[in-house]
Order: C-alpha cells, then sequence, then structure tokens
C-alpha cells in the first residue's frame, strides 16, 4: 500500500514491501550470492548502488520473481506508479545442460551437494568447462531495463532488485539455475537419472560389490543367528555377570600422573575433590 500523498522528489512509502533481511553492512551470506554480487558492484555505480540498498532494506521492492531468462521486480519510487523493473540473461539450451550435468552427475560429491540444496564450490568451473558461465562476468550480459525516467543503467531501482535477488539466491541457489533456463525438478531428476545410470552400468560390467562391514557391523555379521524361544518373552530377564576387568589399575591413574595445579585453582584440594569423582 503506497503514500501517494508523499511523492516527487521524495520516495514515496510502502508497506508490506520485499525488504531485505540485512539490515547494515554487507547483503548476501553464501558465496554464490557474495560471488553474483559482486558483478553488480563491479559496475561502479556510486551513489546509486547505496540507495539501490536502501531501497532493499526499506522494503520498495513490490515484487520480484525469477523466471528462465528473466527477473521482474516491481519498485515503487518517488512517483505514484510503481516502476516495472527487468533484468535478462542468456538461457542455456540443452547441449549445455546436458554436459552440465553429466559432469555433476558423475562427482558424487557434486551431486550430494545438489541434493541437498547447495551449489557444490566448484560448480563455477563446471560450466566454464561447458563454455557457459553460470555468472554474468560484465555489465553487457544483462540486459537491463526500467520505466524509470533516470537514464542512468543500472539505476537505483535495478540495484535494489539485485540486492534483494541475492538474498533469494541465499534462500534457494537453485533460482540462480532456473534464471539460466533448468529448473530444480528437472535438474534434479536428471542427476537422479544419470548416477543411477552410472552405478547400473557398474554393476553390469563387475558384479554387485560385496559390502564391507567393519566394527560393530562385522561382529553382529559373524554372530550365528540365535534359535528363537517365543515362549521365553514372558520370563524375567536373566541377570548379566559383573565384566571381568582387563587391567588392574587405579581409577585415579590419570590424575596422579599430572602435576599439582596451581593454587589460584584449587591445588591439592581439586585433586581431592577430582579423585572422588573419579571413583
Amino acid at each position: 500500500m503506497t503514500t501517494p500523498e508523499y511523492w516527487g522528489s521524495r520516495t514515496v512509502k510502502v508497506e508490506g514491501g520485499l525488504r531485505a533481511r540485512s539490515t547494515r553492512g554487507d547483503i548476501g551470506e553464501s558465496w554464490w550470492s557474495k560471488r553474483f554480487l559482486a558483478v553488480l558492484e563491479s559496475f561502479a555505480l556510486g551513489t546509486r548502488l547505496t540507495r539501490g540498498r536502501n531501497y532493499a532494506r526499506a522494503g520498495q521492492v513490490l515484487s520480484l520473481t525469477v523466471e528462465p531468462g528473466e527477473v521482474a521486480a516491481v519498485v515503487q519510487g518517488s512517483r505514484p506508479t510503481p516502476y516495472q523493473v527487468s533484468i535478462a540473461l542468456q538461457v542455456f539450451g540443452d547441449d549445455v545442460w546436458g554436459r552440465v550435468e553429466a559432469a555433476l552427475a558423475a562427482e558424487a560429491l557434486g551431486a550430494a551437494k545438489l541434493l541437498a540444496g547447495e551449489l557444490p564450490p566448484h560448480v563455477e568451473d563446471v560450466f566454464a568447462e561447458a563454455d557457459a558461465p553460470l555468472f554474468p562476468s560484465r555489465v553487457y550480459d544483462l540486459a537491463m531495463r526500467c520505466s524509470c525516467p533516470d537514464a542512468a543503467v543500472p539505476c537505483k531501482h535495478l540495484a535494489a532488485a539485485f540486492y534483494l535477488l541475492a538474498e533469494r539466491f541465499d534462500a534457494d541457489p537453485f533460482q540462480i539455475l532456473l534464471w539460466r533456463g533448468r529448473g530444480r525438478e528437472t535438474l534434479l531428476a536428471n542427476l537422479r537419472a544419470l548416477r543411477t545410470g552410472t552405478a547400473a552400468a557398474t554393476v553390469a560390467a563387475t558384479g554387485p560389490a560385496e559390502p564391507v562391514l567393519t566394527g560393530a557391523a562385522r561382529v553382529l555379521a559373524d554372530m550365528a543367528e540365535p534359535e528363537v524361544e517365543p515362549e521365553r518373552f514372558w520370563y524375567p530377564p536373566v541377570p548379566l555377570a559383573e565384566p571381568e576387568p582387563g587391567a588392574v589399575t587405579g581409577r585415579d591413574l590419570l590424575l596422579r600422573q599430572l602435576p599439582t595445579p596451581p593454587p589460584a585453582l584449587g591445588g591439592r584440594d581439586l585433586l581431592s575433590a577430582l579423585r572422588s569423582w573419579y571413583r
């Protein structure tokens, strides 16, 4: 809801707008959102960058949506009618995504990170090897438009959308991939299919691998299966025998090997108290 009595040279205040979670300092917490904002800050926007951050924190952005190839936002400025903002980015084709998905599926760590909702640290390298950089590296990689009268691009309204978009990436890194043309469900389904196919091909070539058991699992596997007597369920439990000590040592052996604590820590009185606890 806007208050039209404040307009002209002053920003029209908004109630219920999208407000940045960060109230001071830098915006963006994850490495991928910081990487994205580094592109914005490399544009040398000066005060427009600062005013855009203030817009994002004041809740001047009314809406923000991410679709393949375009981020659309509505930002309230100094006029009664909000401004329409658009940030377009090239969408990758199926051939590029096929190479990226195959590379990610081939690495257990990369696939596991994505399935857990995170971007693996080397994901930029995967896209670079597919000749498709994940993040825009130049201002010319982005097609930016705003309906405001400011001739500068990007303006403060676009900058506000950038900052909120970075926080959106913090909450859901798949929004970055969606912007490049691949949604979460499709990407994860393709990764699962590729991982399953790789595992099936390995089993077909080498046969099923025997599980390697260690520790308690190995002990349990080596134990003979006990005879089952259902009627004994109602019997009282059989008490366990006390285990035989493996070594005869004093329980306060460690305390006797340590030097006496300084008086500030309690001295011998501390040792006496600890010795009773050990026993």
